[in-house]
């Protein structure tokens, strides 16, 4: 896959613009829904990246607000840039909302597990073995759309420009045999490969630590290289998931995460203890 300014992107960075300019131009949502005769909803969801926009849109919503000829040209062709598809439409099935298009163009992911291997280190079969717990009623075809999608995914670790990569999961990860032992050997073998990539950092928090800051639910902290794209947390579940982008709610994750590093094993204890869950499997 190729990396750069994805269209997810570039639909939230021009609907931060779009919120922006109409702010500065004194207007409210409802005002420019009466002037382009359309409803203020329409207006809400593509200031929140909600909804794609077509060029012409933007050129009209642009006509409201005091910008240069210039600038609005720009951001036209921001819009133009901003429908195109990523490679992931391929699997529209499967990958709902913007989550992996911010993920395809995140220059760090910090993530915590407290039940799974993150998505981006799992194997092909235990994957598999997830899917089908989680999804019992499914067709054998759909669990293998899924699968196939996770492992395009995981073709972002192996990009020449990688994003930095930290996972923080919970050592019952470890001792859950997903699969049965041999799956879950290789698993962890997998684990331990991954670790060892310049760009991918691997911590695991001891039951020995206790109640720790990470005991709400897996989330994923995506920071960007631009500063026109703010850092948002993806707080999943098994159907859907949901974004922060709030600062506030965006530093309380980050808080989070420090906490959950410092009650974690170092690398080197935390491979060590992966490697001995994988020696008791045979």
């Amino acid at each position: 896959m190729a990396r750069g300014n994805s269209p997810t992107v570039r639909r939230r960075r021009l609907a931060s613009e779009l919120r922006r300019l109409r702010e500065a131009a004194g207007l409210t949502i409802d005002e420019v829904g009466d002037k382009l005769e359309c409803s203020a909803s329409k207006i809400s969801r593509i200031e929140t990246g909600h909804v794609g926009v077509t060029p012409r849109d933007v050129r009209d919503m642009l006509e409201l607000y005091p910008i240069d000829a210039d600038q609005r040209e720009a951001l036209v062709q921001l819009a133009r840039e901003a429908r195109k598809k990523g490679w992931w439409h391929a699997y529209n099935e499967v990958f709902t909302g913007s989550f992996v298009g911010l993920e395809s163009d995140a220059s760090s992911l910090h993530a915590h597990q407290a039940l799974l291997v993150p998505g981006l280190l799992q194997t092909e079969d235990y994957t598999r073995a997830v899917h089908k717990a989680i999804r019992p009623d499914q067709p054998d075809e759909e669990i293998e759309r899924r699968v196939l999608a996770r492992l395009a995914r995981q073709n972002l670790l192996a990009d020449p420009q990688p994003p930095e990569y930290w996972a923080i999961i919970d050592e019952a990860v470890l001792h859950r045999v997903v699969g049965g032992p041999e799956i879950m050997r290789a698993q962890l073998n997998r684990l331990i490969e991954a670790a060892e990539l310049p760009h991918v950092t691997l911590q695991v928090v001891p039951f020995g630590a206790g109640a720790h800051a990470g005991m709400e639910g897996p989330f994923l902290i995506l920071g960007f290289p631009e500063q026109a794209d703010p850092d948002v947390v993806y707080v999943e579940n098994t159907t859907t998931g949901s974004y922060l982008e709030d600062p506030s709610d965006v530093y309380r994750y980050t808080l989070m995460f420090d906490h959950l590093r410092a009650s974690a094993l170092n690398t080197s204890e935390t491979l060590r203890m992966v490697r001995e869950a994988a020696d008791r499997l045979g």
